[in-house]
């Protein structure tokens, strides 16, 4: 516990925002999670951050102190005040700055030292249904330190952030009766989980065999009209060996079944082995009594029950490995994601070229691929031309050309061409490795909808088994003369027709494989939170530079005043734009260095930059203002717009003043990127909402929605006007999915429901967003939302047939027909109808494989003809 200093802010000034340490948050959900807990405490608080750099930026009226308490209510650390805090150094010395005194009061003593919390990703062994997966959870959620813990049924992994150390959580899993191990490497845990489960699968294939070989003979003697009746000495002989052999058949075929009982048993659990050891054990347990002392039994009573006891462990065995057959479909987006990954690459040192494993390449190491060869690690070029095809990462069909200074990535593939380039980033560190960890990570993670789903099946094995005696004493009590055969069928088919593992599939099974089914669409999904989400908004909020238009404006048309010289004009906006850092900088920067003759820089006395309305300098004591219409505005500066060409109307005016008068005015146009009105109609198709937010003027911003179809769009808005459509749109009940670029929309971002970050190759912005688009294609979002509904739609198809499965099959099998149609359910019927719905979940589940995108498509194009 951090030790409290005697010095306490009591209040901050609410106009100045803080920039605060927080370790812990990892994408902007996390700092969505900080605002909406400190917007509890104070309405009006505006927070950002910036998760890869543990900054948060508060402007609040709450203290430190209560900051701090938020913050760790949340569930992330905080560590103090930045060095560079802007009101550390508004208010003077650091000892009269009460706020940097409370900076320094943190970074005093050994009890302020806060810890980072590290996630691992673990492997887990051992684990057959949703029980052993509660187990798991229960273990590790408990052991010292752990932060969040979630556990995978499908793919066999948890994922855990701790303070603590991997020995202790290795250690809870190991006392909970299972097995772990850290994933170090997403390829390597792929290859062993792979061939684990194979063996698996041959191995229940041939318990399966085994299980049925003697079961099925069994169960045509009896319907082909043969005695199940112990009557004879000899029948109790002939009897008493075929027992024995059904004993040999439980041990070799149906072993793990009763080790994970007996395991759940001493340490207390539940799970579904106890269920099937319980069912067959009884039904052995009751036939050796029939055979071996039958007159403790009544004679109506003496039925043999041999075959289903090897019957129930050959059908949970076949469906088991139908089960592992049909699951190992559901990581292959995964899989192909690391096959991109190329085994060798070819080094090239002092002239000298020499294949090498991958592995062994270093930062640095010059490299050279050949037409048709795989890209190993990223990379700039140093020479040669060649095209290359980047789809299986971005999504985009056509090859990008490639030359010397461009940006390669791994996993990429070589064209008609030699290219050499230098090793920027090799192994964990490149984007094929960074988009395989975080979709393994989102496909190990939870939707909010399996909330359920887990409660139930948290307690389903004990109140089956307490339906199971349940049952028997009603038969007990009301089975007439066969009483006892009726309490030993009904309670078994309780015990075999459970399924937890239906419920434990439901979820995980359909969220692997719709976030791979994203991934192969270019959409990088953070988590099964987003996913869910994703699914469920009603209005999509674009910026327009860089979202609907690509990004790189240039200037189309100049008018220059005629009082004012061309040449003065260029050097003044070449030096006022060197030190700005607007999107339309470098496109007047470029204008103006055609437009210069002369070389020499003008020197600026000083230089301001105004937010949102463009920068202002001064020249030989001087005031000059570059900036929107806006700013134009504030400074009083008239317009004559009567005089202004009117043929450039989608582009952005960027107007150079004096103080008192207009001096030129700059049209530049950003184009429109390909494919938009396509995307914006798929988003429509959809029943989506479409609304624009721009900086940008008010006719610019028309232009270019009238382009693209949009009806509601907003413009010349600030970043923090922006920030309040989305609150207003929030507050209105809509979900919101806000598209932007990552940075300049970061706070629209945090707000928004689910935040949206167009990337473009290497540089996309992966820690910025709950969901990431690798290409710069907004198309890519109208599928990523599209996929997500389908995945949502595919869990609930599972989740309500595994809890329909139960409701109705379990009362069925305790014999509520009986009264009616004189029927009991056989529990060989209930150890087919068990197996059959876990695969049913797992083959409705790999539907999603099958979806295709290319429908929703051509409506949208036929809509925009």
């Amino acid at each position: 516990m951090t030790t409290k200093t005697s010095t306490v802010i009591e209040r901050l000034p609410s106009d100045q925002p803080l920039q605060l340490k927080v370790t812990g948050m990892s994408c902007q959900g996390c700092v969505s999670k900080v605002r909406k807990r400190i917007q509890q405490h104070s309405p009006e608080a505006v927070v950002t951050g910036i998760p890869k750099e543990d900054t948060l930026l508060v402007q609040s009226d709450l203290s430190l102190f209560s900051l701090e308490a938020v913050i760790e209510e949340a569930g992330f650390q905080f560590s103090g005040l930045l060095k560079d805090n802007d009101l550390a150094h508004s208010n003077g010395s650091q000892d009269d700055n009460p706020a940097k005194k409370k900076e320094s009061d943190l970074d005093k003593g050994e009890t302020n030292i806060r810890q980072i919390p590290v996630s691992y990703q673990l492997s887990i062994g051992g684990m057959t249904c949703a029980g052993c997966v509660n187990s798991v959870q229960k273990a590790l959620s408990s052991s010292d330190n752990v932060k969040s813990a979630e556990v995978n049924f499908a793919n066999h992994t948890a994922q855990v952030t701790t303070l603590g150390e991997l020995d202790a959580l290795i250690k809870a899993v190991e006392d909970a009766g299972y097995q772990a191990s850290l994933i170090v490497d997403a390829e390597q845990n792929e290859d062993q989980r792979g061939k684990r489960e194979l063996e698996e699968y041959h191995y229940k294939r041939q318990s399966a065999v085994l299980g049925l070989g003697l079961g099925v003979p069994l169960m045509f003697y009896g319907v082909l009209g043969g005695s199940m009746v112990v009557i004879t000495l000899t029948e109790r002989v002939v009897w008493l060996l075929i027992g024995l052999i059904t004993l040999w058949i439980m041990v070799r075929a149906g072993k793990h079944y009763f080790r994970g009982a007996w395991k759940a048993f001493t340490l207390h659990q539940a799970n579904m082995d106890m269920l099937i050891a319980l069912g067959t054990g009884c039904a052995w347990l009751y036939s050796m009594l029939v055979v071996m002392v039958p007159s403790w039994l009544p004679e109506n009573t003496h039925h043999l029950y041999f075959e289903a006891a090897v019957m129930i462990i050959g059908l949970i065995n076949l469906g088991q490995a139908l089960e592992l057959r049909a699951r190992r479909k559901t990581s292959q987006a995964l899989h192909r994601l690391l096959d991109l990954r190329p085994k060798m690459a070819t080094r090239v040192e002092h002239n000298l070229e020499s294949r090498i494993p991958v592995s062994d390449i270093r930062l640095g190491d010059v490299l050279r691929v050949r037409s048709g060869d795989s890209i190993p690690v990223d990379g700039v070029v140093l020479e040669g031309l060649s095209t290359v095809n980047e789809s299986m990462l971005t999504g985009e069909a056509a090859p990008i050309e490639k030359h010397e200074g461009s940006l390669v990535s791994a996993g990429t593939i070589n064209g008609q061409g030699s290219l050499l380039f230098r090793a920027t980033r090799i192994g964990s560190d490149t984007l094929l490795a960074h988009i395989i960890t975080m979709v393994s990570k989102a496909q190990g993670s939870k939707p909010p909808i399996s909330i359920l789903a887990d409660k139930v099946s948290s307690v389903f094995v004990p109140s089956v088994i307490i339906i199971a005696i349940l049952t028997a004493m009603a038969w007990f009590n009301f089975g007439g003369d066969a009483v006892f055969s009726y309490m030993l069928v009904t309670s078994i088919s309780v015990l075999i027709i459970a399924c937890p593992c239906a419920l434990g599939l439901a979820t995980p099974i359909s969220t692997m494989i719709g976030i791979g089914k994203a991934a192969e669409y270019g959409g990088l999904i953070r988590n099964g939170d987003a996913l869910q989400r994703a699914s469920e908004l009603t209005v999509v909020v674009l910026d327009k530079t860089g979202t609907i238009t690509e990004g790189k404006p240039t200037v189309v048309h100049q008018i220059i005043i005629e009082r004012a010289q061309s040449e003065f004009i260029a050097q003044l906006v070449l030096a006022l734009e060197a030190r700005a850092n607007h999107p339309l900088a470098e496109a007047l920067l470029q204008h103006c260095q055609g437009e210069s003759k002369d070389k020499n820089t003008m020197v600026l006395d000083d230089f301001e930059s105004l937010v949102g309305l463009g920068v202002k300098g001064h020249v030989e004591g001087k005031a000059y203002y570059l900036g929107n219409e806006r700013l134009m505005k504030e400074k009083g500066i008239h317009l004559d717009v009567d005089n202004v060409e009117n043929q450039h109307n989608t582009a952005t005016r960027v107007y150079l003043a004096d103080e008192s008068l207009l001096l030129a005015i700059f049209y530049i146009e950003d184009p429109i990127k390909k494919g938009m009105k396509e995307a914006i109609a798929s988003f429509k198709k959809q029943g989506l909402k479409i609304v624009m937010l721009t900086g940008d003027n008010l006719t610019t911003a028309a232009a270019v929605a009238s382009e693209v179809g949009i009806e509601d769009y907003h413009a010349q808005l600030m970043p923090d006007d922006k920030l309040n459509w989305v609150k207003t749109l929030q507050d209105q009940g809509e979900v919101v999915g806000m598209i932007g670029d990552g940075i300049n929309d970061a706070p629209a971002l945090a707000q928004a429901d689910v935040g949206f970050a167009m990337g473009a190759g290497t540089d996309v912005a992966m820690e910025s967003a709950d969901i990431t688009l690798i290409n710069n294609d907004l198309k890519g979002v109208a599928d990523v939302i599209q996929i997500s509904k389908a995945t949502l739609k595919n869990i609930k198809q599972n989740l309500w047939g595994a809890f329909a499965y139960n409701a109705l099959g379990i009362p069925i099998a305790a014999g509520i027909l009986f009264p009616f149609t004189g029927w009991l359910l056989s529990p060989v019927i209930a150890g087919a109808a068990m197996s059959l719905s876990s695969v049913t979940v797992v083959t409705n589940a790999n539907r999603l494989r099958l979806l295709r995108l290319s429908s929703l498509t051509e409506k949208a194009k036929q809509e925009v003809k």
